[in-house]
């Protein structure tokens, strides 16, 4: 098996609402805001070569959006998918599988490409993958949560013909390849996969939504984002402390800075024990 980092450039969101109830004062010192109270966050996505599949964690935004979404989330920066595939001496049709941990658009807009008129598969090669649950959420989305859910990234997927489904099996785990597992989370929106990978005797897990960066760790630091905030609290308040005892690899979607870390236990709860870059494991 091998690892590779995808950096598809960095983004911002409201500080306020990436630490939810905590306050300014304290989260400012983490994620310095700018003069519009805008944090700038990466969109860091996963390539995994392992028994002749190149699978790819979710896709970033893309940019096939216009000027006024842009004018949102100020996507900036040099490094785009194209480029960081092209780094590890891959090109998009090499994609074997794409699998998304969910469809907010900041982790599935790259999925979709936009060729003149038509909206078409990012990845031509590839099966795209999802559950249904979390499909049926984002095709038929709430009014809190609808302008997370592009019909643009996702419904061309379908019609493509490419996607489709992980099964839950009996005992609810699951399990996408040899080498990797599924742990589900339902705190941030229904459904949410994040790949918890067997990699040389080590534990690394895609964090996605449930821990976006190193920052929030703290187990009140959650997203006003979260459809289900007091469910986040117990999902990560469970997933820590199973991984600062089994040292798990935590690996970040979105810290802009660290990709990485491993946790400890602390008089103020469970911290990080190290960061480092994913090419730094051995």
């Amino acid at each position: 098996m091998k690892l590779y980092t995808i950096n598809t450039g960095y983004f911002k969101l409201d500080g306020g609402a990436m630490f939810g109830v905590v306050p300014k004062s304290i989260w400012n010192k983490l994620n310095p805001a700018d003069e519009n109270n805008m944090c700038s966050w990466a969109l860091r996505c996963l390539l995994i070569e392992d028994e002749g599949r190149l699978m790819l964690i979710d896709t970033g935004m893309g940019n096939k959006q216009d000027a006024k979404f842009f004018n949102h989330y100020y996507l900036y920066g040099d490094d785009t998918l194209d480029k960081s595939l092209a780094k590890h001496g891959f090109i998009k049709d090499d994609i074997t599988d794409v699998f998304l941990t969910h469809l907010h658009f900041d982790h599935c807009g790259g999925c979709i490409d936009r060729e003149g008129d038509q909206l078409v598969t990012a990845f031509k090669n590839a099966v795209y993958w999802s559950n249904e649950t979390h499909w049926k959420w984002a095709t038929q989305p709430n009014d809190r949560e609808k302008a997370s859910f592009l019909k643009e990234n996702i419904l061309p997927i379908q019609k493509s013909g490419q996607l489709k489904f992980v099964e839950l099996q009996l005992n609810g785990a699951t399990s996408f390849s040899k080498n990797i597992d599924i742990i589900y989370a339902e705190g941030h929106t229904s459904s949410m996969m994040l790949p918890k990978i067997n990699y040389n005797g080590k534990t690394i897990v895609y964090m996605a939504d449930l821990l976006p960066s190193v920052a929030h760790l703290p187990l009140p630091y959650i997203m006003g984002y979260d459809m289900f905030p007091l469910t986040t609290l117990v999902e990560k308040k469970i997933f820590l402390l199973e991984a600062e005892q089994n040292n798990y690899i935590l690996f970040f979607e979105h810290d802009p800075i660290n990709e990485c870390c491993t946790l400890q236990q602390t008089e103020k709860g469970i911290r990080p024990k190290a960061t480092f870059k994913l090419d730094e494991i051995v």
